[in-house]
């Protein structure tokens, strides 16, 4: 027998299409570091060209625009850009920024590394594992995370950087 569509079934239906698009747009909003789509040529070839090109959401808007306020002192580096790519960038910066809880606090010196997210989430790496050859610094990403760059950070892309003991490799995962 085929159930039939009453008023009270439609309205149930209805909330729960409702409550699973909330959910879906939570989810997007919470996992705000994901690579936006729409990323601009010059931020991929700029910007990747020394590290990761970090996904926007990352950090917050105020964090981005003071670092494309100083690409002539980027972290020691002359990342200068002329007026036009910088304002293309910035803008998609600033329209893709995190605004989620993880990030509504700007991080010492703009650096996600100095996060307060990035810290807990890392805090049982031993820090001989930032030393090693093939990760060199706590900003490489890739050196661990396999999908970094489309700004997937999660456990299960996860790998075993070159180097790394079996002591290390205890506390690898969170």
């Amino acid at each position: 027998m085929k159930p039939t569509w009453t008023p009270a079934r439609w309205a149930l239906a209805s909330l729960a299409l409702i409550a699973g698009s909330f959910a879906v747009c939570d989810a997007y909003a919470d996992g705000g570091r994901l690579m936006p789509p729409n990323a601009p040529a010059a931020y991929t070839q700029e910007c990747a060209s020394c590290h990761l090109a970090y996904p926007p959401g990352l950090l917050p808007a105020r964090s981005w625009q003071r670092l494309m306020g100083g690409l002539d002192k980027h972290y020691g580096s002359d990342a200068s850009l002329d007026a036009a790519t910088v304002q293309q960038i910035n803008g998609w910066l600033q329209a893709h920024a995190g605004t989620y809880k993880r990030v509504n606090e700007e991080p010492p010196q703009d650096r996600i590394t100095r996060s307060a997210w990035f810290e807990r989430k890392h805090r049982k790496i031993d820090p001989a594992v930032w030393k090693l050859p093939s990760v060199k610094s706590a900003a490489n990403c890739a050196a661990c995370h396999t999908a970094a760059d489309r700004g997937v950070f999660d456990d299960d892309n996860l790998m075993f950087p070159a180097g790394m003991d079996a002591r290390m490799r205890r506390s690898f995962h969170d």
